[in-house]
């Protein structure tokens, strides 16, 4: 299977599709863009009473079946896609939406667009942007993108930076304290913040030169405003999602869905992005890494990092494993490909700079070791191993990663 089997229909076009659709089955990549994506259209199904279901896949196979609607998302595949290809999936939905005549959630596109890689007001959220500020829903602020007021607590767990303390809520207590930043943050102490983990992510050791440019998105973020506001910033939200869809898929979901998300959802929430972030941070600290000619590659022990609190090496490696391996790409790898590997569970992910046909490829090493291979252009994965993944050996995924770099 190929990463690109359709064409992405224009919005209009897929609403007058979806408006007259007796049942829709969504499914979205697991990622932050998708399930925002995901979320934007079940609740226009919602408001037109159309059932629906929603799933996360690390690699949509869309089936109809019946008389079903069937729509990737994040994923160019089968009649129905919007593909993400391009700009953020979330941008699709959010005017998809609107033509249903629906009133999509504008914090949750752009906590999408975020999630993408993106930066709200542009690649076609212009539109979710002057909605949210016209609602007064958002603000842009000097600081940092995090999902919670306990600065420590944001800046240990965030995906969005990799610094000193990133994995440590403790070192990072240390930081803010060395900074004397007020109880109450004026724009001058949130400034301060900012120029602190800047500073911090560039100079951290190992740093790549692309850190300095990566950790960009995080700073000066959208605040979000009003009673409901679910976190604190825009970008928080979008590492909380992108956390969730491979961390706690249902819970991403169960969030990208919600009108008003109870307190014990949010609660449940930052518990699996704190878990996930913490995890993801921690194994790249402990990596041993090593450079090929275009490729970087962590090999990290998930089990190891997890032992006493889940011990499942194959379901830690499935979910943290994409988030090391952006992080690297981001924040560590000289070279445009970043790969995570963990030996022990069978498995390893790969980020890249650009579109580079990473799933293609991964499919393609995967067959070579009798393996499983997934993703799209810009990331990816292989499984190897017994048919429950706890039964990998070491040779098989370091066989995996040379045919991948022989494929790349």
């Amino acid at each position: 299977m190929t990463e690109a089997t359709s064409a992405t229909p224009a919005p209009d076009a897929l609403a007058g599709v979806l408006a007259d659709a007796p049942f829709v089955r969504l499914v979205a990549t697991d990622d932050g863009d998708a399930v925002a994506a995901a979320g934007l259209l079940a609740r226009a199904l919602r408001t037109l009473g159309t059932p629906f279901q929603v799933r996360v896949s690390r690699d949509p196979l869309p089936d109809a079946g019946d008389d079903a609607v069937a729509v990737s998302i994040g994923a160019d595949r089968g009649p129905h896609a919007i593909s993400g290809l391009g700009r953020p999936a979330s941008t699709d939905a959010f005017a998809i939406a609107r033509a249903l005549g629906a009133d999509p959630d504008p914090v949750v596109a752009l906590a999408g667009v975020v999630a993408a890689g993106s930066v709200p007001g542009t690649d076609g959220s212009g539109d979710a942007l002057e909605a949210a500020e016209r609602s007064d829903r958002v603000h842009r602020r000097p600081g940092v993108a995090l999902p919670t007021a306990d600065l420590a607590d944001g800046l240990a767990a965030s995906t969005l930076a990799r610094t000193p303390y990133s994995g440590d809520p403790e070192a990072a207590r240390a930081a803010l304290a060395d900074l004397g930043l007020p109880a109450d943050l004026d724009d001058d102490a949130h400034r301060r913040l900012a120029s602190l983990v800047a500073v911090d992510v560039a100079d951290a050791e190992g740093a790549s030169e692309r850190a300095a440019s990566a950790v960009e998105r995080a700073l000066r973020p959208y605040a979000t405003a009003g009673d409901a506001a679910l976190f604190e910033t825009v970008g928080g939200y979008a590492d909380v999602l992108d956390a969730l869809a491979r961390e706690a898929p249902g819970t991403g979901v169960a969030l990208a869905l919600a009108d008003d998300p109870s307190g014990a959802l949010r609660t449940a929430a930052l518990d699996a992005w704190r878990t996930h972030g913490l995890a993801a941070h921690r194994a790249l600290d402990g990596a041993t890494t090593g450079r090929y000619d275009g490729c970087f590659v962590a090999r990290v022990d998930l089990a190891e990092d997890g032992e006493g609190e889940d011990g499942d090496a194959a379901r830690n490696a499935a979910a943290v494993l994409p988030t090391i391996a952006r992080l690297a790409r981001d924040f560590r790898s000289p070279e445009p490909v970043a790969v995570a590997v963990d030996e022990a569970a069978g498995r390893l992910a790969v980020a890249a700079t650009e579109p580079l046909g990473l799933g293609d490829a991964c499919r393609s090493a995967a067959g070579e070791v009798g393996g499983d291979g997934w993703g799209s252009t810009d990331r990816g994965g292989i499984a190897v191993g017994a048919a429950d993944e706890s039964e990998a050996t070491d040779g098989d995924i370091t066989s995996a990663l040379a045919a991948l770099r022989e494929a790349l």
